[in-house]
């Protein structure tokens, strides 16, 4: 199983319609959720702008490439939902958040690990920016 976070804690998974690999898509197929892995090419995320939803995983914490591909995907001109999977740590919330990730799926291990407190201290991400601090 997993857990889903947003802004306001742990939820379950409402999404009911299933994910598809990229290079299983059909073109034009704006109703189906995507799975896109980390190493996705950037130039190659337009063809997904017309999704519902994205799911972008982090196979490690370490791995930054997600965030990168979250903002890209919102430049250009992505709206849907936009989901981190993978190993989010609550730590990174915030830049989730900030990069354009409306929610982050986690598994059970890890929120029992990192429960929905560490999660809620993060919550408030647009407060605690320091690059808007230093502009303002």
């Amino acid at each position: 199983m997993s857990v889903i976070i947003t802004d306001t804690g742990f939820a379950a998974d409402d999404w009911a319609h299933g994910f598809r690999n990229a290079d299983s898509r059909p073109a034009n197929d704006c109703k189906s959720a995507v799975d896109l892995p980390s190493d996705t090419a950037p130039d190659a995320l337009a063809q997904f702008a017309n999704a519902k939803m994205i799911r972008i995983d982090f196979p490690t914490s370490a791995d930054g490439r997600g965030f990168t591909l979250a903002s890209l995907l919102r430049g250009v001109g992505f709206q849907g939902r936009l989901r981190a999977k993978g190993h989010i740590l609550a730590d990174q919330y915030a830049m989730a958040r900030r990069s354009g990730f409306d929610e982050v799926e986690i598994d059970d291990d890890l929120a029992a690990r990192q429960p929905e407190a560490q999660w809620l201290a993060r919550a408030n991400w647009q407060s605690h920016n320091y690059q808007a601090r230093l502009r303002g």
